[in-house]
């Protein structure tokens, strides 16, 4: 978003040397505090209205509710170099010894981190993120008394970066998600954590958004990010944010800044009202379970709803589906466009997605497609949904590398593209799956089609499945015709099935 320079950082980071103190504000001790903690709200009936002399200062709320923010420091294993390069000659590597860089034990090389949590029982369960403690073999919690206390994970959902851990004890002081009243862009908010391993850490700010999407690609499909301007830096990851009346109204996660973890002034929270509910199921199940579709889902966007000539924005377009899913098994098929799901419409791809998440596997997903511009109903039986590490690992990519090239292929001129119908021969030559079908493209793309590579597949054109070059070219005539771009479904090595709007050239 902010080009080269800046971009999204998740709000965890590692600490080198001593651990300073915590807390280095005055935050009072945890022995003095037990049970839930309650701030006084102010006036009756006022939601988000600050108390009499605020902003003059958020001291009284950060002592109430700072004794249930903790120090989260985690260890982390560290994948041991196999060779090392030799300064000066590029290309020359010596291999490392067996067991260097181990420790005395014969373990493998760990690394330190930091973040923070908070309590929301009090018998120990806490809050923080799944980045803090994923992959963690050691957590240690400090507390705003200085103890330090082993912890255990109890759930991890990394679909919304949410974690809950747990330390032995009782009557620990704990605070409580707001749901009821919702945050306003404008709001007073405070955060409070660990950044930098600093601990004890209070910033304040307002509410700069609501419902940022597409901020975290581990996160896009479930949570709506608060955008706040509050200072979070590396190590606040997990800690909450407390509205004027010492409220969570959210889990700080990550923020827009510089390359060593530094704010400036763009972070992002982790809703109270997506946060309880994941937390809940995490404490009672120890995981999340979600419906799964078996296909990726992408945006009506105002290109395509031209090219199509849709009348709305309105659905979610089946970029691919998934081989061997529940959406292939009950018939799906790339380029659909699902109008509505179970009899309520779908608004937009990122509803779809939460919606088939909230269905239980083996539930009937009934969705209204539009396909080659007539509307069907297409029957899916819900999966369960794969965890993300296998879903983001997945790839378009198709059969063995290392062929011998096949002689070039001479393909027709259309558009911009140099296109042939799919052989065995071209399927070899650039390593497509079976499962794709259509038109290779033989040249790189000219004028608008640049970009374009040999290799790539177009397996639709506006809303009909393409095999042969005059269904390319009649798709392009029409879309001539309709003074608009044309819609083009491309099968691509690297990312699978992409949606592309196509600029028509003038006609030669």
């Amino acid at each position: 978003m902010l080009g080269a320079t800046f971009g999204l950082v998740l709000a965890a980071g590692a600490t080198a040397g001593g651990v300073i103190d915590w807390p280095t504000a005055n935050a009072g001790p945890v022995a003095g505090k037990s049970g839930r903690l309650s701030p006084n709200a102010g006036a009756a009936g006022l939601a988000f209205a600050p108390p009499q002399g605020a902003p003059l200062s958020f001291a009284d709320i950060f002592q109430q509710v700072a004794p249930a923010v903790v120090q989260i420091d985690v260890r982390t294993p560290v994948e041991r170099p196999t060779a090392l390069g030799i300064p000066g000659f590029p290309g020359l590597t010596i291999p490392v010894p067996e067991g260097q860089g181990e420790g005395e034990d014969g373990e493998g090389a760990t690394a330190l981190g930091a973040g923070s949590g908070f309590f929301i029982s009090g018998d120990g369960y806490i809050v923080t993120n799944n980045h803090v403690v994923e992959n963690a073999t050691e957590i240690t919690v400090r507390l705003a008394d200085e103890r330090e206390l082993e912890a255990r994970v109890i759930g991890r959902d990394p679909a919304t970066d949410l974690a809950v851990i747990k330390v032995e004890g009782s009557d620990f002081p704990f605070v409580t998600f707001e749901e009821s009243a919702q945050p306003r862009v404008g709001d007073w908010v405070i955060a409070v954590g660990n950044p930098f391993g600093l601990g004890g850490t209070a910033t304040a700010g307002i509410v700069s958004a609501v419902s940022r999407q597409n901020i975290d690609p581990t996160t896009r499909n479930y949570v709506d990010f608060l955008q706040i301007d509050a200072a979070i830096n590396r190590g606040n990851s997990g800690g909450p944010t407390f509205d004027i009346y010492g409220r969570v109204i959210g889990v700080n996660s990550a923020i827009y800044g510089n390359p060593l973890g530094g704010s400036v002034g763009i972070g992002f929270a982790i809703p109270a009202v997506t946060a309880k509910p994941v937390v809940e199921e995490l404490i009672r199940e120890g995981r999340i379970e979600r419906g799964y579709l078996g296909a990726l889902i992408g945006p009506i966007t105002p290109d395509i709803q031209a090219s199509l000539g849709l009348s709305g924005r309105n659905g979610a377009l089946v970029v691919q589906v998934t081989p061997g899913g529940p959406a292939e098994a009950g018939g799906l098929r790339d380029g659909d466009i699902v109008l509505s799901l179970n009899g309520q419409p779908v608004e937009t791809n990122t509803d779809l997605t939460r919606r088939v998440g909230q269905a239980d596997p083996g539930d009937t997903l009934r969705m209204e497609v539009l396909r080659g511009g007539r509307r069907q109903t297409i029957t899916v039986r819900s999966g369960a949904r794969p965890p993300e590490s296998e879903l983001n690992g997945s790839s378009g990519v198709g059969g063995d590398d290392g062929a011998a090239p096949a002689p070039k292929v001479n393909g027709v001129d259309v558009a911009g593209l140099t296109v042939a119908p799919l052989t065995a021969a071209t399927r070899r030559q650039y390593d497509i799956p079976q499962r794709v079908n259509g038109l290779v493209v033989t040249a790189p793309g000219r004028g608008p089609a640049r970009g374009f590579l040999p290799g790539y597949v177009i397996t639709m054109a506006g809303n009909q499945t393409v095999t042969t070059v005059a269904e390319l070219q009649a798709a392009v005539e029409a879309a001539r015709r309709g003074e608009h771009g044309v819609f083009l479904l491309v099968w691509t090595p690297e990312q699978g099935n992409q949606p592309v709007v196509l600029e028509l050239p003038d006609p030669e």
